[in-house]
């Protein structure tokens, strides 16, 4: 029996139905990636799988005990207390009871009347096996359960969401975008531990490495409708694009259809008294199914509005530098940013990489060192935390500003058909700003943001809660941008289709400069560099020597390549077979996906089903394990 079973299951939000006779089933040990645009119902659908909802029609099967965790997309406003509290929240009341415990027995002055009191009620629970699991869990996440939770970054308070979610040992585990707010070691590190784990995972994301990597199947909504499509996001791209095109003909042919019969009912009063009620009935119905199509969402339509050329240098720093107390962020920078270059800035989470923007920009006088702007610069700000919405306007107000026309890409567009290219309807351009969900604050903020004519466009962290169509609509108009662009971002698929070169936070207040995306970083990296600028423990056995950007160079003095070893003879004959093995597992991972994309498979024996989805996921495994050991000696023989 699967664990989770949706059975026609209809769900309403006011219109039409957010989400219309569901049929969906999650195995044991199944990756499933939902995927759909903002709004499409994704985290409604996470809820109704979890229980929080329920359906308006239709039925929810669980099997019997089964226990199910789901981390929530944004931390939770009234989470405090420590660290092993906020963890403990995921036992329920005897999760409670056991923070308790732990407060009231580290204590200076320990109340024995209340520390006897909640123990009898954990003993009455028979809890004491639960408060090891929060210590264990704690230490499978890394994590000081000391420490106070309000004291966390973002990145560390999602680790410790995701332990109150893991804590209760759950069957099916619920993600809500977990890379929100994480840097990219925590990604790598998220990205292993959910690799490893061994219940049931349903995640939402937008980063499409992440999803790439973990995924065994990718279920979409669309339209109100849940789409399953077994195997790898390749696979679903392609098999998306030939259902589209096979439904676009079909509508265009029932439109033709359409329109040939009420031609022919207009003619039909004037050519004969009566008509052919049979023919009529069948143009009514045709009517009442063309009124009910729901019709494929646009996509956003986005332009910049252009300034002028700068100069060619657009910001020339010598000697930069700047501390917070002890704590150093930035030492001796020496850099030069010319016209056209599209800057990438990679780094931890607290690094300082708003910090080096703002004073490449002017607007924090460094320590020590200089920066020189250069000459008729028309900057436009992208701010992660969207401080720049006022919260008092609504969507129109805030890219208006008392206007009634913007200019973009060289014409005149009244504002309301500005922000329909965003995909704002007139009554969404003026609901209140608050109504607003994450991923609209978004796009708001880029339309905003694009109407300000700009030759230098400065974006920090732009890919949160945005739809995987946008992103890529995104990445075009940046790859199409003639001024210059600074950008931070952990998506390490945007940066690497974005960027031409990187500036690394590498600790200490080294910025090392790179040639290139995210993988390009990767090879050139220097051992040293590569815990702090990842944030943890460095994976990476590259050993390569940084490759200077064009125009200055910071930090360490270049570290001299290792020698290259001579490969063992058994290391030979392995990376001798490796072709063939890996070619033998791309033929059996294509082979279990055909076999699932039979509409059948579904309605097969469950265990057959969860059998056959564990085998495409070991197969994915070792195709990668295989990728990996191939890429490693590759190196190591030169």
């Amino acid at each position: 029996m699967s664990l989770i079973n949706l059975i026609d299951v209809d769900y309403s939000v006011g219109g039409p139905l957010l989400l219309e006779r569901v049929n969906l089933a999650i195995e044991a040990g199944e990756r499933i990636a939902l995927i759909g645009r903002n709004g499409a119902g994704k985290s409604t659908l996470l809820r109704l799988l979890s229980g929080e909802l329920q359906a308006d029609d239709g039925e929810v099967r669980r099997e019997d005990g089964l226990r199910v965790a789901r981390l929530e997309q944004e931390v939770p406003a009234g989470a405090g207390g420590d660290v092993w509290d906020v963890v403990a929240e995921g036992l329920g009341e005897l999760g409670r009871w056991l923070a308790e415990y732990h407060h009231l027995s580290h204590a200076e002055d320990v109340d024995m009347d209340a520390l006897a009191r909640v123990q009898g009620l954990i003993e009455s629970a028979d809890g004491w096996s639960l408060d090891q699991r929060v210590t264990e869990t704690l230490d499978k996440l890394e994590l000081d359960g000391d420490v106070p939770f309000a004291r966390l970054s973002g990145g560390m308070k999602r680790r410790v969401l995701l332990a109150r979610a893991l804590v209760s040992s759950p069957d099916v585990l619920l993600l809500d975008e977990p890379t929100n707010h994480l840097d990219i070691a925590a990604i790598d590190w998220l990205e292993g531990f959910l690799k490893g784990w061994q219940g049931a995972l349903v995640f939402i994301t937008h980063d499409r490495r992440f999803l790439r990597s973990l995924a065994t199947r990718i279920v979409e909504i669309d339209r109100g409708q849940v789409t399953s499509w077994p195997g790898d996001w390749a696979n679903y791209l392609r098999r998306r694009e030939e259902r589209l095109n096979a439904e676009a003909q079909e509508n265009a042919r029932f439109d033709k259809m359409l329109a040939q019969e009420e031609a022919w009912i207009r003619q039909g009063i004037k050519a004969r008294r009566t008509r052919d009620e049979g023919r009529v009935r069948r143009l009514k119905q045709m009517r009442s199914e063309r009124a009910e199509r729901r019709e494929l969402q646009g996509n956003v339509r986005m332009d910049l509005a252009r300034g002028e050329s700068s100069g060619k240098k657009v910001i020339d720093a010598k000697g930069l530098g700047f501390a917070y107390g002890d704590r150093v962020l930035v030492q001796g920078l020496d850099t030069t940013v010319f016209r056209g270059d599209r800057i990438g800035l990679i780094g931890p989470n607290g690094s300082g990489k708003t910090t080096l923007i703002k004073l490449l920009l002017g607007e924090i006088v460094p320590s020590r060192g200089e920066v020189r702007l250069g000459s008729n610069l028309q900057v436009a700000y992208f701010d992660q935390y969207r401080a720049t919405l006022r919260e008092d306007w609504n969507a129109l107000e805030n890219v208006a500003e008392g206007r009634e026309f913007v200019e973009v890409g060289g014409k005149q567009k009244h504002v309301i058909g500005y922000l329909q290219d965003f995909l704002f309807t007139p009554e969404r351009a003026r609901a209140p700003i608050t109504r607003l969900s994450g991923g609209e604050r978004n796009r708001l903020l880029l339309a905003k943001l694009f109407a300000q004519p700009s030759n230098l466009l400065v974006m920090d962290e732009p890919t949160n809660d945005l739809d995987v169509e946008t992103l890529e609509l995104l990445e075009e108009l940046l790859g199409d941008y003639p001024g210059t662009l600074l950008l931070v971002s952990h998506d390490r698929d945007f940066l690497d289709n974005v960027v031409t070169s990187t500036m690394v936070m590498e600790g200490e207040g080294r910025v090392g400069e790179y040639v290139g995306g995210y993988t390009d970083w990767l090879r050139q990296r220097p051992r040293q560099a590569s815990p702090a600028a990842a944030g943890g423990t460095d994976r990476s056995t590259t050993t390569a020597s940084p490759a200077p950007v064009s125009g200055g160079s910071a930090g360490p003095a270049p570290v001299a390549p290792s020698p290259r070893r001579k490969l063992s003879y058994k290391d030979a004959r392995e990376l001798e077979q490796l072709p063939a093995r890996i070619e033998s597992l791309e033929a059996r991972l294509s082979e279990l996906t055909s076999a699932m994309s039979d509409p059948a498979f579904f309605q097969g024996e469950p265990g057959a089903v969860a059998g056959h989805t564990a085998q495409l996921g070991a197969v994915q495994a070792e195709l990668d394990a295989a990728y990996a050991r191939w890429g490693e000696l590759e190196g190591e023989a030169g």
